[in-house]
């Protein structure tokens, strides 16, 4: 099983040795590290690990809790394959099909953050949906800037579009809100994609 941990620990020499050491004596294999912060003495990675067998997020919260100045902010499932390159192939399928640039970004966002679903919102109506998305979804207000919040359900990723007149909404049900990092990759994925969707 896949599973994606964000884990707040110590900034210093053999921190992040600890937590791998912890992870390994568990059965789990680490695939992949993603340092998202480093500031007040403190850092905060997301681990891409395979567990094996059968677990939920919350025994793996259990099962890690006894880490001394280590925090667990998050364990969630997740399909990013490690070693992949799914924000390459989803900019080179618009490329090859520009008109249908947002259609496949929202297809695809999913996939690149650790989500279970996407929308694309113009004038409050949705005008592209990710296979998974809700049939009913009351859009929140387009924002100035792209920002993540939780949601009544969800936690979102908001990611305005100015050029286009729309907004793209991100969502994970489980895991926390979306960090400032994953905001910020994703808006400038969004950023291109616009760009070359304006050339159709």
């Amino acid at each position: 099983m896949l599973l994606r941990l964000r884990v707040s620990l110590p900034d210093r020499p053999g921190g992040l040795g600890q937590v791998a050491k912890s992870l390994g004596a568990l059965g789990a294999d680490i695939l992949q590290v993603t340092v998202l912060e480093r500031e007040a003495g403190r850092a905060v990675d997301d681990f891409t690990v395979s567990w094996p067998g059968p677990v939920t997020p919350a025994q793996v919260r259990e099962r890690l809790s006894s880490m001394p100045g280590v925090r667990i902010e998050g364990v969630w499932p997740t399909r990013d394959v490690p070693g992949s390159a799914p924000d390459y192939d989803l900019l080179m399928h618009v490329v090859a099909e520009p008109s249908r640039g947002f259609a496949t970004l929202v297809d695809a966002l999913p996939g690149l953050c650790g989500a279970e679903w996407s929308v694309a919102v113009a004038d409050g109506a949705v005008r592209h949906a990710s296979l998974a998305a809700p049939p009913e979804f009351e859009p929140p207000e387009a924002p100035p800037r792209a920002i993540s919040m939780e949601g009544k359900e969800h936690r979102l990723m908001l990611l305005p579009v100015l050029t286009a007149g729309l907004h793209v909404v991100v969502a994970r049900a489980e895991g926390p809100v979306f960090h400032r990092a994953e905001v910020e990759r994703a808006a400038r994925i969004v950023d291109v994609v616009s760009k070359l969707a304006a050339r159709a």
